[in-house]
């Protein structure tokens, strides 16, 4: 990115030309303090720790801590900013501090000369780029799916094969709307303000929604073209749980170092793909088993994978553990794709996943 100004609520800063501006007048910050801010802004929607503070501002320089508190405290009295209630700069207790507000980069590379990006328009590109992340890890979710229920399924012969293949892509293809739909709704609930709480709400609409738009036409077609309703396939509910656990696990992994927010969203993933089973919802080897009910002449029989266990069907055990797994699949998936195309694109920072630095002790 070409170094540029930012541009935020009233305000213009100007990191190469040291200046600072409200309104068009100057709003006085030293040296020191305005490289600070610049940093915050510069990493906005990322947590910046003390060491990345004593290394980028005070350049190895010995400080207190608070030294720290008081070059914050300046800045967000000149921001006319209130730690209590922060609309620019968050504390992370212990960690950092995070640059909130929204931020509008002037001069970045691939805007056209003149031409400047609005917070707004931003906002709609880093919501798509939510949903486009979380298409891909519900596709690379379905590509496993697919792939351990068709193997698990399909019948011995010339078309086990054909099987396989036409599994894995159906639930590629539905793990990659049901993850676009949860992500374009965590990405649209971060524009209403800090990332919190409202990713579990934005996650669980946009599952409710998707699942409902799937269910309903995938029980048409089947009554048009084959007479016959499939049952109670995955829908709303479904989605609606699921989505929402995924919202949880984003929101709260968004303040863990990879590993332990790869473990979170693992965790969260099968206790929703549990509580989804356990009362009486079905995800994908529920809809699966029930659809190769109602057609008997089907290739695919999932009997097999109950009695692993001792059950003579795909009974209530092998859906509450297969329901379960899927739930944690999802979730893991879903979340890692996010980090993964967070971390691969440096324009894309207001999708909160910052790495923990528990060593860091603020006060």
């Amino acid at each position: 990115m070409t170094p540029g100004r930012f541009h935020f609520d009233r305000f213009v800063l100007d990191p190469a030309d040291r200046r600072l501006t409200r309104d068009g007048a100057p709003v006085e910050l030293n040296a020191r303090y305005l490289d600070a801010l610049a940093l915050l802004v510069g990493e906005h929607g990322r947590l910046v720790t003390k060491e990345h503070f004593l290394e980028a501002v005070w350049r190895g320089v010995p400080v207190t801590d608070e030294a720290l508190t008081q070059c914050i405290r300046t800045i967000r009295r000149q921001l006319g900013d209130d730690a209590a209630r922060p609309r620019f700069i968050e504390t992370v207790p212990k960690h950092g501090y995070r640059f909130i507000a929204a931020v509008q980069e002037i001069g970045e590379v691939g805007e056209a000369e003149g031409e400047t990006s609005t917070p707004a328009r931003r906002s709609r590109r880093e919501a798509v780029r939510t949903g486009v992340a979380g298409a891909l890890g519900g596709a690379v979710a379905g590509v496993f799916g697919g792939l351990f229920y068709g193997l698990a399924g399909a019948q011995a012969g010339m078309g086990a094969i054909s099987v396989l293949l036409v599994l894995i892509a159906i639930t590629a293809l539905l793990g990659a709307v049901g993850g676009a739909a949860v992500g374009l709704g965590i990405g649209a609930a971060d524009q209403l303000g800090p990332p919190g709480w409202r990713r579990i709400v934005g996650g669980a609409l946009g599952g409710f929604m998707i699942g409902a738009v799937v269910k309903l036409l995938g029980l048409d077609a089947f009554e048009l073209l084959f007479g016959v309703s499939p049952g109670d396939i995955t829908g709303a509910t479904e989605g609606l749980i699921l989505g929402g656990g995924v919202g949880l696990a984003v929101w709260l992994a968004g303040r863990l170092g990879l590993r332990l927010a790869v473990t979170v969203a693992a965790l969260i993933g099968l206790a929703a793909g549990a509580a989804l089973a356990l009362t009486g919802g079905r995800l994908m080897g529920g809809s699966l088993a029930l659809l190769a009910q109602q057609f008997p002449a089907s290739h695919l029989d999932l009997a097999r994978l109950g009695a692993l266990i001792g059950e003579p069907s795909f009974g209530p055990v092998v859906q509450d553990l297969t329901a379960s797994l899927e739930g944690g699949l999802f979730t893991v998936c879903v979340v890692g794709a996010m980090r993964l195309v967070r971390s691969r694109s440096g324009a894309w920072r207001k999708i909160v996943f910052a790495d923990a630095a528990w060593e860091e002790h603020l006060p």
